[in-house]
């Protein structure tokens, strides 16, 4: 009776092992996944704001020249002035903080769009551009150089009142192409 005891319960041990180390060769399910594409301060690009008029929040560069804004200097003016070409260097800095660099000399090529025919971008200073003025810029950024990046505004035959445009910053490891 013990044999046969021991006998069953050795059969219900191999049963368990075999049923719980099964190996399944094929599966198929239907699933959906949604991501959220957020901005990750530890990768390409580093975007530094160096006038009042730029805010950098949540992984977005805000420029706003115009009383609201609260970062406006006291001697800021209101806005900008119809039928005028302003020019403002070093509105924001592009860094090369790609996390792969381990201190060497990577680079990346950046590239903003800002698809207004109002606003002009330009990278390093007016009097020596290493990119612009257009809509339409790239550049290279090396590990520990970073690029200083300004914006002309020409306001020639614009209306009074409020403009918007949305600028779009990328970065791709390596350098720019011609």
């Amino acid at each position: 009776m013990n044999k046969l005891f021991g006998l069953a319960i050795l059969m219900i041990g191999m049963l368990l092992a075999v049923g719980a180390g099964a190996n399944f060769r094929y599966y198929s399910a239907d699933r959906s996944a949604s991501f959220d594409i957020v901005s990750d301060d530890n990768e390409l690009i580093d975007l530094t704001a160096m006038q009042p008029y730029v805010k950098y929040s949540d992984g977005k560069i805000y420029v706003d020249i115009s009383s609201s804004n609260s970062n406006r200097p006291d001697y800021g003016g209101l806005g900008l002035s119809p039928n005028t070409t302003y020019v403002f260097e070093e509105m924001f800095e592009v860094s090369n903080e790609l996390w792969e660099n381990n201190q060497s000399d990577y680079p990346i090529c950046v590239k903003i769009n800002t698809n207004h025919e109002q606003l002009k971008v330009f990278a390093g200073d007016y009097d020596n551009m290493t990119a612009g003025p257009g809509s339409n810029i790239k550049f290279t950024v090396y590990h520990g150089h970073p690029i200083k990046v300004g914006m002309i505004f020409d306001t020639t035959n614009a209306t009074l009142g409020s403009e918007q445009f949305t600028m779009t910053i990328t970065a791709d490891a390596g350098e720019c192409t011609r």
